[in-house]
């Protein structure tokens, strides 16, 4: 009965964490036209970093050097992701996205060096398919916005392999933390660098701080130990509810549309992310937490 209250419990944490991952892209797309991206992931992790550090203290070599390595993931993740909203619309950047989990299982074979599932590549062919249809211009060009998506989905399933790959071997908060803090670090440094030194205006702090708090620290406090619980797959399928949830945001906050082609890109993009969850076993990311730490 216990198991059953934790899985339960598990579930509805990502239930949680994908609706704040959700109306997070919305916030994000009022945000970055008053503070520039690189700045914005930095300050947001910063605060979400040093939420956790109170909360507990990474003290082992260890936690820190698997903590780094996810956390390079994730500054990837979100760097792309925070640009490409510069660039596109909110339902086009959650729709991409949410590609990440079609990526998943490549990742994972190219960690085991084995051939992927062929399923996990039909997945890719159609989340091409879809996302064309999503994004592509009347030139037949995509928008610089919506490739920096495509990137962000790639790095975003690097983290997934990472966390199924690390997150046994430390505490959950100490690991967490050591991930928000080094995406602070890369994207405050990679500010400083690209953008020009200087804090963000008055006008983005409020963004900058509910998604420090309420995402960068909550959301993915709550998705590192329900994964741990449930597993990859289910952790997968459940986060699939974020594209929804940002998707119905759009609309109601930024009255975003999509064409009957754009449509058709998102359904093939939800068919290839249900194909990939319902025919691709967790053998690939389960067995990429056996792999030793580089």
């Amino acid at each position: 009965m216990s198991s059953d209250r934790n899985q339960a419990a598990a579930l509805g944490g990502l239930t949680i964490a994908a609706f704040l991952f959700g109306v997070t892209f919305v916030i994000v797309k009022a945000a970055v036209e008053v503070v520039e991206p690189l700045a914005f992931v930095g300050w947001r992790f910063l605060i979400g970093g040093l939420a956790l550090l109170v909360l507990a203290i990474p003290r082992s070599d260890g936690v820190w050097r698997d903590g780094a390595i996810s956390g390079m993931w994730l500054f990837a993740g979100y760097a792309l992701q925070t640009g490409g909203l510069t660039l596109t619309g909110a339902t086009n950047s959650a729709l991409i996205t949410g590609l990440y989990v079609v990526f998943v299982p490549i990742l994972a074979a190219l960690v085991r060096r084995r051939s992927p599932s062929p399923w996990a590549i039909v997945g890719v062919v159609l989340g091409f398919i879809g996302t064309s249809l999503l994004t592509v211009r009347a030139d037949l060009t995509f928008g610089a916005g919506d490739v920096l998506t495509v990137g962000c989905a790639v790095a975003f399933a690097g983290h997934i392999v990472s966390v199924a790959r690390f997150a046994a071997r430390h505490p959950v908060i100490p690991y967490t933390t050591v991930q928000l803090l080094t995406t602070a670090a890369l994207g405050l440094v990679g500010s400083v660098v690209f953008e020009g030194p200087g804090l963000p205006d008055r006008e983005g702090w409020p963004a900058i701080l509910l998604t420090g708090l309420g995402v960068s620290a909550i959301a993915y406090l709550l998705q590192v130990w329900a994964q741990h619980r449930v597993g990859p797959s289910r952790t997968a399928i459940l986060l699939t509810l974020e594209p929804v949830f940002a998707v119905a945001a759009a609309v109601v906050v930024l009255s975003e549309r999509l064409t009957v082609a754009g449509w058709f890109g998102a359904a093939v993009i939800l068919g290839a992310i249900g194909l990939v969850l319902s025919k691709v076993e967790d053998g690939p990311i389960v067995e990429a937490e056996a792999v030793s730490a580089i």
